[in-house]
């Protein structure tokens, strides 16, 4: 389900190490600019099978947005937020849904909607694992989608396809 136009970006990602890396390029990708965009909250979409990387890549882009505590899947909570140390430009928050465990596509976009919000009154960027869940994703969002190199070996890398919001393009 993921964008039909060709990605923006490929990158092959020998390990974690690399994913993690492609998550903090993506908060300077995501970080907005021109006027009145700062009270706007970038939404990054994350497509990808089970074990692919995708908390690993919100890993790097939370270290990279100045979160200092410990990023997990929130696939049972469905949604964290958490907020960065410090206060410099780079510092954000970051809220954090995994729409994985949400069947009816309703329910989804239920979610998103309200994490949405609060992601705005945060000033914060929203990462959301498992947008194929939602009815009708988002057009103005990054959209990143992890490929493994071999469904049997995650630790043989994956590839990242990237593609930029319509209003980037």
């Amino acid at each position: 389900m993921s964008p039909s136009s060709p990605p923006w970006r490929r990158q092959q990602l020998a390990d974690a190490c690399a994913t993690r890396a492609l998550g903090a390029a993506l908060a300077l990708w995501l970080r907005p600019t021109g006027p009145g965009l700062a009270a706007q909250a970038p939404m990054l979409l994350l497509q990808g099978d089970l074990g692919s990387g995708k908390t690993c890549l919100v890993q790097g882009l939370a270290t990279a947005l100045g979160i200092d505590e410990p990023i997990t899947s929130p696939t049972f909570a469905l949604a964290q937020h958490y907020l960065p140390r410090g206060a410099d430009a780079a510092a954000r928050p970051l809220v954090h849904l995994d729409l994985y465990r949400l069947e009816q596509a309703g329910a989804a976009d239920e979610l998103l909607a309200q994490e949405e919000e609060s992601a705005l009154e945060l000033g914060a960027v929203l990462a959301v694992e498992w947008p194929e869940r939602l009815s009708l994703p988002p057009s103005e969002a990054w959209w990143l989608e992890l490929q493994l190199l071999d469904g049997a070996d995650p630790e043989a890398g994956r590839q990242a396809l990237l593609w930029r919001p319509a209003k980037a393009r």
